[in-house]
Formats: structure tokens, C-alpha cells, sequence
């Protein structure tokens, strides 16, 4: 998912998709333990997802505290 389909989102959806990418990094890093894993390449896609989200959740707060 890129930064631009992030950045149309509203809060809650982000939100939401913030805890499916959480879990699913979870997974993946259960599952590394205990089977190889087919695709290593979904830790990187997985880690930076969440940034985004992060970074683009930041932005809004650090915005509308300055508009407060």
C-alpha cells in the first residue's frame, strides 16, 4: 500500500489498518520461529507499512495541534 492511498484515509481507517499490519508482523514473526517463511521480503513490506501509518498519523496530530 503506498503513502498516497495512506494519505486519503481517514483516522479510524488507518487506525484499523495500523492493527491488521501489527498482527499480521506478529504472524509473521511466529511463524518464522517456528517454519521458514516463503516471502522474507513481507518483514520489510510489513515494518514499513506501520511507519507510514505511523509518520502519517503524526502529522495530523503535530497539524491539529497547531491549528488549536
Amino acid at each position: 500500500m503506498g503513502a498516497r492511498e495512506l494519505h486519503q484515509m481517514t483516522d479510524e481507517e488507518l487506525d484499523a489498518k495500523l492493527t491488521e499490519y501489527t498482527e499480521e508482523r506478529f504472524r509473521l514473526r511466529f511463524r518464522s520461529a517456528t517454519e521458514s517463511i516463503e516471502s522474507p521480503i513481507q518483514f520489510r513490506i510489513v515494518r514499513r507499512n506501520i511507519a507510514r501509518i505511523k509518520t502519517i498519523l503524526g502529522e495530523r496530530n503535530r497539524a491539529e495541534g497547531e491549528n488549536a
